[in-house]
């Protein structure tokens, strides 16, 4: 089978990523089957398609021709049998339990065709964990879209154990066709690129509030002038029990470097999560914070940031996740805020300036996971 074989479409999850990744097939001119467990759940996902395409076509980026041709082309379903049975690719994406998604995958093993692609949408989880819940693990994969999916380019396409290279490659055109930017993560690991590339910076966070210095708008302040939401602004945007979460399964499956402070761990006690529950490490409640950038830290600069990310970075390559440099840079720019990926910051900057930040913050908080790695000290990745 090739791309270009694939017809029909399941979307097993109708939240905001599964309704969002719908919503891209569609445009995309497929078929989309999209299914969840409840017609509510269902419902709500359909009427989140709608709204992003009126969007669309209120910003004169779709006509009303195209919104109506994706719209007649949308399936809404529960039934998760008829869901399938005549798809070619499926993708998953329910909540981030292991366990939840062994039981999804044996269904969809049992009644999609054998041709099928199942995909998984995770964003952490093992993809050979997930596909040996299956009898066709050479047809399972990762396809991670990043939040929201109608806009964000990035698609990280992950090969399991047993991963084909003709289902990676599927995924890869596939993920062109509607006009993504796929890499392919060679080696099933924790994070794939682009969480795990971001993950220590969570970490040095999470350091921070256990310090009490800088606080959250001093450190933030420093860095605002260079990113569109500065990293704990982000975390509050985001979700603090997100970053927490992320930071228990790192701690767990890489290294217990990343288990979260207490101090961070007192804004999971509280509730007070970030903007969805109107306060975290800021006051949400009238709406987006303004950071003072007067009351900037001396402490930390955007080197750090930047050294943090090229550092877990040599760590792919060394580790054969992504062996290629322009690929994590394609990966870290598509996936967030930044024109450049960590190798070409590190070009411009130096690495002998990162290093240097990466032994200050060792130094400061003895964790193993800021030691600069071997080919971080030898500084000659180009791209």
């Amino acid at each position: 089978m090739k791309a270009d074989d694939v017809k029909k479409i399941t979307m097993v999850g109708a939240g905001d990523m599964g309704h969002g990744i719908a919503a891209c097939f569609l445009q995309g001119g497929y078929t989309v089957v999209l299914r969840d467990i409840k017609q509510e759940f269902v419902d709500k996902g359909v009427a989140g398609i709608k709204k992003s395409f009126a969007r669309f076509v209120e910003k004169g980026k779709m006509t009303q021709e195209a919104f109506d041709d994706a719209l007649s082309r949308l399936i809404p379903m529960v039934d998760i049998e008829e869901a399938v049975k005549d798809s070619d690719f499926i993708v998953e994406a329910v909540p981030e339990i292991l366990d939840l998604k062994k039981s999804v995958f044996a269904e969809l093993d049992k009644y999609a065709p054998k041709h099928a692609i199942l995909a998984s949408n995770t964003s952490n989880i093992s993809i050979s964990d997930i596909a040996s819940a299956t009898n066709r693990p050479d047809k399972v994969i990762g396809y991670h879209f990043f939040n929201p999916a109608i806009l964000m380019k990035l698609v990280e396409v992950t090969r399991g154990d047993k991963s084909s290279d003709e289902s990676i490659q599927i995924g890869y055109d596939l993920a062109q066709k509607i006009k993504k930017v796929p890499v392919i993560v060679e080696k099933d690991s924790p994070g794939f690129i682009y969480n795990r590339v971001n993950e220590p910076t969570l970490a040095l966070l999470s350091k921070i509030l256990e310090e009490g210095s800088p606080a959250p708008e001093e450190f933030d302040a420093a860095l605002k002038p260079f990113m569109p939401m500065a990293p704990f602004e982000l975390m509050d945007y985001v979700g603090i029990d997100i970053a927490y979460h992320g930071l228990e399964y790192f701690a767990e499956v890489l290294s217990p470097d990343y288990k979260p402070s207490k101090a961070f761990e007192e804004y999971m006690t509280a509730g007070t999560l970030g903007k969805k529950t109107g306060k975290g490490f800021y006051d949400w409640s009238q709406g987006r914070p303004q950071i003072d950038t007067a009351k900037a830290t001396k402490e930390y600069d955007l080197n750090h940031l930047v050294a943090l990310q090229v550092n877990e970075a040599t760590k792919l390559i060394e580790e054969g996740v992504c062996t290629d440099p322009k690929e994590i840079d394609l990966a870290m720019a598509n996936g967030g805020g930044s024109p450049f990926g960590p190798f070409a910051l590190a070009q411009g900057i130096g690495y002998e300036v990162l290093n240097a930040k990466l032994e200050e913050l060792y130094d400061k908080f003895k964790l193993d996971i800021f030691k600069p790695t071997k080919t971080m000290k030898e500084g000659n990745i180009k791209v």
